[in-house]
């Protein structure tokens, strides 16, 4: 008999190189995801990613390089739910959300970045306003000295997007 999971915890992907080597900022979010699941081993992870010209141009989904990278940390494997084989943040919410409700756990922690809570949060929140799901984040700290791409680009883009939701939003 299965125990129905508690909640899940959503790993945001990010960039990894073309050999499948994930950078410092995926290295980061799987460190949180470990730290949160210590706190929550009754609950499942599910990770996103898939492939991009602008984060994974390898033969396998990045969220296989995401699992293999916390599994060798010390998560159970079972503990891994389906991917959600995304290629951008809209994806990671619309494509998490059918995979969240078939487990039908009442609340999920989205992992991500300091640069990019503030668009994950309103993409998020809007992609699951039609549930009961409740839904918190856990934010990783982007360490600029090691990071391998262009952070003030990706701080701009994540803005530009964000302002762009925004004003959807209050046209809607």
């Amino acid at each position: 008999m299965t125990l129905q999971p508690k909640g899940m915890i959503v790993v945001l992907g990010s960039p990894n190189s073309e050999d499948g080597e994930l950078y410092s900022i995926a290295k980061e979010r799987c460190e949180l995801a470990f730290a949160e699941y210590a706190k929550r081993s009754d609950w499942k992870i599910l990770l996103t990613g898939g492939y991009g010209a602008h984060f994974n141009t390898t033969g396998q989904p990045h969220a296989v390089y995401l699992r293999h990278y916390l599994v060798k940390r010390g998560i159970p494997s079972q503990a891994i739910v389906e991917f959600a084989e995304s290629t951008n943040t809209l994806q990671d919410a619309s494509l998490s959300k059918p995979i969240v409700l078939k487990y039908q756990v009442p609340e999920i922690v989205v992992i991500t970045s300091d640069y990019h809570v503030d668009r994950a949060r309103n993409i998020f929140e809007r992609e699951f306003a039609d549930t009961q799901v409740h839904i918190e984040f856990s934010v990783s700290q982007t360490d600029e000295e090691v990071c391998k791409f262009d952070l003030k680009a990706q701080k701009k883009h994540e803005q530009e997007a964000l302002a762009k939701l925004r004003k959807r939003d209050q046209q809607a």
